[in-house]
């Protein structure tokens, strides 16, 4: 039987080791995505065999991520039917990639019905793009980041400890900023971005920080979610300051190509159905979208 148990930073290396193996560009497994977010998903994880099983809860509604890692499917899968039906629950798996339905679908021909879950698709797009806002398509972009560049003594360096307490002081003054269009699901973001500075190194996470006269005014962190994949966890920027965005995002990904030849994908993450950040995210033009499905155990 299944043994779940709360994450914990002592888990990061097998976690860590099972994502690379998935090599995956979905957010839906690195290690600092389950850690930041176990709490509001109630999420725990267990090991079956060479792969990671999380189970998460909702109300009173629970469920199971696809099982990622390493070695055959089918007896991860069976270990979460035998821990489904002992507590008396359906077998719903999600998260799943293209890739994963695929899988399933050879492992259990007809045995799961699938439904896409269109606002928790990830938005990939090419590192070089971003880094140069290259094409028409971004010259928008381009322009924003010639007017930053034009109007402020600026710099982006990477962000170290030493600079966290002035991104809080940022992120309070972002907070404020926005309180009125903030929904309940952006709210919760501010304990996962408190989280991820509490453990920013042991974490592993990279990120830089835009600074005009030596004053923050954005940042972006996050963490490689594939060997040539880094997932954005977090972006955050004076939206008063034209260019601001783009710049954080231009700067990070220069940062990250620099330190790392292999980067070719930047994952922002999904739109959680949220209209103006559906429209931001699509003004970067994504190269693909992750989409994800929920499978269902047909017999349940």
């Amino acid at each position: 039987m299944l043994e779940f148990k709360n994450l914990t930073l002592e888990d990061k290396a097998w976690v860590d080791q099972l994502v690379m193996f998935e090599n995956s560009p979905s957010a839906g497994f690195n290690f600092g995505n389950i850690y930041l977010w176990n709490e509001n998903h109630e999420q725990l994880v267990a090991r079956a065999g060479g792969r990671m099983v999380s189970k998460l809860r909702r109300g009173d509604q629970t469920a199971f991520v696809f099982p990622i890692g390493r070695g055959p499917l089918a007896p991860a899968v069976e270990a979460i039917r035998e821990f489904a039906a002992a507590q008396g629950v359906p077998l719903v798996l999600r998260g799943l990639t293209e890739k994963h339905v695929a899988q399933l679908e050879e492992a259990y021909p007809s045995g799961f019905a699938y439904t896409e879950n269109e606002t928790c698709a990830d938005y990939v797009y090419l590192a070089e793009k971003l880094a140069t806002y290259s094409g028409k398509a971004l010259h928008g972009k381009k322009n924003h980041c010639n007017r930053f560049e034009a109007e402020n003594d600026w710099d982006f360096v990477p962000l170290t400890r030493e600079l966290i307490p002035d991104c809080l002081d940022m992120l309070d003054n972002w907070m404020e900023d926005n309180a009125q269009r903030l929904e309940s699901s952006i709210l919760r973001e501010y304990d996962a971005i408190l989280r991820a500075f509490a453990a920013y190194e042991k974490l592993g996470f990279e990120g830089g920080v835009l600074r005009i006269q030596g004053k923050i005014v954005g940042f972006s962190l996050g963490e490689f979610t594939s060997p040539d994949c880094f997932d954005v966890h977090f972006e955050k920027a004076d939206g008063s300051i034209n260019g601001a965005y783009p710049m954080v995002c231009r700067e990070l990904t220069r940062q990250l190509m620099a330190a790392h030849p292999q980067l070719k994908y930047m994952n922002r993450e999904e739109d959680m159905g949220l209209e103006s950040l559906r429209r931001s995210k699509q003004s970067y033009k994504p190269e693909f979208m992750v989409r994800k499905f929920t499978a269902r155990w047909k017999n349940d």
